[in-house]
């Protein structure tokens, strides 16, 4: 399937050509717009950096309205596997022509997802050739981490935070994502946010701020 991804952007705070790229990758049942909210919270901190967030490649299968990055229908690992890697395909791609048309590189470039878009900045991040400059995963999950040991290309450093009062994806899922990346290398910093449910927070959002700027810089 040959999907072109888009969705809305927040220009560079310095007005001039970006010189960083953030990607934001949205939830469940939600579009780019949802996310797009971060960038001006952000920006001032990265004034070089263009912010995008595309909406996900498909029509949300359980909801009227948004898109999704995989279907939830089918709960089985093997299900999930299969679309976190129709999805990645398109994500990659589109990864690439974001690059090439501002003339960056990997190392330029941060992931920032939420829900099942934190899971696919996890899918994604660790299995491209060159290294990411950093990733930020807001309330997700690693999809099937014991094929990660196997299919790791490149060590990104990663910030995971998560409410511990979360009802849609369980606060214990940042630590188990935590074990198996380590378990791999990867460089892992964990933000736990008390009383907070599938949402970010302002703690979340300042401690994503930091975490970006430290590794765009």
């Amino acid at each position: 399937m040959n999907l072109t991804l888009s969705g809305p952007s927040h220009p560079p705070h310095s007005g001039g050509a970006p010189k960083r790229l953030v990607i934001l990758l949205h939830g469940l049942g939600a579009d780019g717009s949802d996310l797009i909210g971060l960038a001006p919270y952000w920006a001032p901190l990265l004034p070089d950096a263009e912010f995008l967030s595309p909406d996900a490649p498909f029509p949300c299968d359980t909801a009227p309205f948004g898109y999704q990055w995989l279907s939830t229908r089918d709960p089985s690992p093997e299900a999930r596997l299969a679309g976190a890697r129709a999805a990645a395909a398109i994500l990659n791609d589109f990864i690439d022509e974001s690059l090439e048309a501002r003339g960056l590189t990997d190392s330029e470039l941060a992931l920032v997802g939420f829900s099942q878009g934190t899971m696919m900045s996890l899918f994604v991040g660790p299995r491209r050739e060159r290294q990411l400059a950093g990733i930020v995963g807001f309330s997700g999950r690693l999809i099937v981490p014991q094929l990660l040991g196997e299919e790791i290309r490149s060590r990104p450093p990663i910030l995971l935070v998560h409410g511990t009062d979360d009802p849609m994806v369980p606060y214990s899922s940042m630590a188990e994502a935590d074990s198996a990346l380590a378990a791999t290398g990867i460089s892992v910093e964990t933000l736990a946010c008390p009383g907070i449910g599938h949402s970010i927070d302002g703690h979340g959002l300042h401690a994503g701020g930091a975490f970006l700027r430290r590794v765009l810089s």
